[in-house]
């Protein structure tokens, strides 16, 4: 069986989609894009979208009552691949040991003209 998360501590779904589906012992969380919560703004540059989109993650992992070290998979899309060295420093601020599986790819485009999206996909 799957439950749908839903909550105000991260963007709400722009499309249709759910902010996350929980099944089980599992939750995939959709990919966060550095939209402030509260106000809908997303802020400029790499440094400070990073910061909210992993932020925005926070916030759906607190929803449920998890932290980071629940995150076993993160799948983080880039606007730009010479944004990876500043996008990493900041993504070790957040994970300690033992760190999450990751992939990192660049796209064409995100939503929004977001320079960063994060994806997670936790263990309860």
């Amino acid at each position: 069986m799957k439950n749908v998360i839903k909550t105000d501590k991260a963007p709400g779904a722009i499309g249709p989609y759910s902010q996350g589906v929980d099944v089980g012992n599992m939750i995939f969380f959709s990919g966060q894009i550095p939209l402030n919560p509260l106000t809908g703004e997303m802020p400029e540059g790499i440094e400070a979208q990073t910061r909210q989109a992993l932020d925005n993650v926070k916030g759906l992992l607190e929803s449920q009552n998890l932290d980071f070290s629940n995150v076993v998979k993160t799948t983080v899309f880039l606007d730009n691949m010479n944004d990876f060295n500043t996008v990493n420093d900041i993504y070790a601020e957040y994970f300690v040991e033992p760190y999450p599986a990751r992939s990192a790819v660049e796209v064409a485009k995100l939503p929004r003209g977001a320079l960063i999206e994060v994806e997670v996909i936790v263990v309860k």
